[in-house]
């Protein structure tokens, strides 16, 4: 049987990589999709592989991205090596764009949706502490933040603006509902 693709979805500062991290560490049927970033590798926030842009299209060219997107100026891909963990009965967490849901529907046999939500005065603090925009870029992130999902795709729709523990808790009960 084939693992799940895990889309985690949901507004910039939102708290998807921290989720998805403790979620892989308490749960072990679960595998971290390393983004491809056009970002430096020292930009911090989220564990990722930085690239320049030509290296990315290379890639790109070469058919080493599952998916891969532009966003906020820059370009993001799931490598392919996700479809050997599917294949192999892992499921498959990943941060995930919201505009490539349709496209992960279409891409993986099995495939699930988490959106991370908050508070816009919770995402306003998050995004201003970790850094890495300026005030106009946190602002148009927050912009997005109500960004409507397809109609077609069920969500799990999942408050993280709280305790990290509450929302790992009530991910893994909605992706393993004979272990809750």
């Amino acid at each position: 049987m084939t693992g799940r693709f895990i889309a985690v979805v949901g507004p910039s500062g939102v708290g998807k990589d921290s989720v998805m991290a403790a979620m892989a560490k308490a749960e072990p049927r679960l595998t971290l999709a390393r983004r491809v970033i056009t970002r430096p590798s020292d930009a911090g926030g989220e564990d990722f592989d930085g690239v320049t842009v030509d290296q990315f299209a290379r890639m790109r060219s070469a058919g080493f991205f599952a998916l891969s997107w532009p966003a906020h100026g820059l370009s993001y891909g799931i490598p392919l090596c996700v479809e050997t963990w599917l294949n192999a009965g892992q499921d498959v967490l990943a941060n995930l764009s919201r505009t490539m849901l349709g496209a992960a529907k279409a891409r993986f046999a099995r495939s699930e949706v988490l959106m991370l939500t908050a508070s816009h005065d919770v995402l306003a603090a998050r995004l201003v502490a970790r850094g890495r925009e300026d005030t106009h870029d946190v602002a148009r992130r927050l912009k997005r933040a109500d960004y409507a999902l397809p109609a077609d795709i069920m969500v799990h729709v999942i408050d993280n603006g709280g305790a990290l523990d509450d929302t790992v808790r009530h991910a893994l009960d909605l992706l393993y509902p004979a272990n809750a």
